[in-house]
């Protein structure tokens, strides 16, 4: 577990949350950052096993979490979700879309459903989250935050499936932000780079590889993010101390967008084999 930083007390106390994706990586340290902040929090993925064990964990660090399991793809599903959180915490105050997929391959390795399906996940599925819970937020004060990634304003070779993707998600945020305005809702996006210890990256540029070696001189930094400080913004933006910002996503890479994708492109590119290719 990754070691939590200190903020005030009972942050998100009386808060509830609902976080897609949360069994895993960068969303599941939301999860448990949030919970220990006070919030009862909402884990929802696809393997009911892992949302389950989240909030178990959770539930023995001392905070108040259920496990559910569903489709961000599936519009009913993600409804049914959100009903369910409702019932058991109330009006939600955070939500979370954080489901995503990837992989690595050129467009002329991938078929149209390896595309669709890294659309259909990252940004239809934030679209289903978004406006399945809208009607269960509280209102004014609720914030809505998207998850996207350096790649939706970094074109990087053998990721055209997430640029688009996540270039789609982070204008539905600021589309949002302007629509949900009057009602008092917050929509922010966070644009992570490199994060150790996920296994997204780790589909990317495995740690202690050659791959990983590359993408390091990439990032000004001369590291990737922990996963606690992507949740530590996370929190920050939960709080009342992030109450004015609203429609923006939030890059946070150690500088990584600020230098370009051309490095770590050419490294995707060299770890795209003939026989990976041929297997999407």
């Amino acid at each position: 577990m990754d070691k939590l930083n200190t903020f005030q007390p009972g942050l998100l106390r009386n808060k509830a949350a609902f976080i897609t994706g949360g069994g895993s990586g960068i969303n599941r340290q939301i999860a448990l950052t949030y919970a220990l902040a006070g919030a009862a929090v909402t884990i929802v993925g696809r393997s009911l096993e892992k949302a389950s064990h989240a909030a178990a964990e959770i539930e023995a660090a001392g905070g108040h979490a259920i496990g559910l399991s569903a489709d961000v793809r599936n519009y009913e599903a993600m409804g049914s979700a959100v009903e369910h959180a409702y019932a058991a915490f109330g009006p939600i105050d955070i939500v979370v879309a954080g489901a995503a997929g990837n992989f690595v391959a050129p467009a002329t390795g991938m078929s149209s459903n390896g595309f669709r399906a890294v659309i259909e996940t990252d940004l239809v599925g934030t679209f289903n989250t978004l406006r399945a819970a809208h009607d269960f937020l509280r209102k004014p004060s609720a914030l809505v935050l998207a998850i996207s990634a350096v790649q939706s304003s970094m074109p990087t070779y053998a990721q055209a499936h997430v640029c688009a993707a996540k270039a789609g998600v982070d204008m539905l945020i600021r589309s949002l932000a302007v629509e949900w305005a009057d009602e008092g809702i917050r929509c922010v996006g966070i644009a992570p780079g490199p994060v150790t210890d996920t296994e997204g990256m780790a589909r990317l540029a495995p740690e202690g590889q050659e791959s990983w070696a590359r993408l390091l001189q990439s990032i000004p930094s001369g590291r990737g993010a922990s996963r606690q400080e992507i949740a530590d913004l996370a929190l920050y933006l939960a709080s009342d101390s992030g109450r004015y910002i609203n429609g923006v996503v939030i890059p946070i890479d150690g500088g990584f967008s600020a230098v370009g994708s051309l490095e770590f492109g050419r490294m995707l590119k060299d770890s795209v084999t003939p026989t990976a290719r041929a297997a999407r």
